[in-house]
């Protein structure tokens, strides 16, 4: 992960983790405070934020885990994405943009 992505999923981690408390985490916790692994390194290395945590950001997983299966590259601006069908070209924010491109030129043709 690059700079701005360990932003993101340390974001992830502080809202949606269920194990971390104020920068420890209690799944590793044996007695004494152990620092949460994820938040502190650039790999995903805990399971459970693979499993549980990522998957909450869609765009965030597929940027992360790209080398894995059924992830698609968007036509528009070539970022990697989660498809929601067989036929998805484009990421969600491109693929809105597209359909209101789309939406007024028929519009426009409509009128005229």
């Amino acid at each position: 992960m690059d700079e701005a992505r360990h932003r993101k999923a340390k974001k992830l981690i502080r809202a949606l983790c269920c194990n971390y408390d104020g920068g420890n985490c209690l799944a590793l916790d044996d007695g004494e405070a152990c620092v949460c692994v994820q938040s502190i390194s650039y790999s995903v290395l805990c399971r459970w934020f693979r499993a549980a945590v990522l998957p909450a950001d869609r765009a965030l997983y597929a940027e992360v885990m790209e080398n894995r299966d059924g992830l698609k590259r968007c036509a528009a601006c070539g970022g990697y994405f989660m498809p929601t069908g067989s036929r998805s070209l484009y990421c969600p924010s491109c693929g809105a943009q597209r359909a209101r491109r789309r939406k007024a030129e028929w519009a426009r043709k409509r009128r005229g």
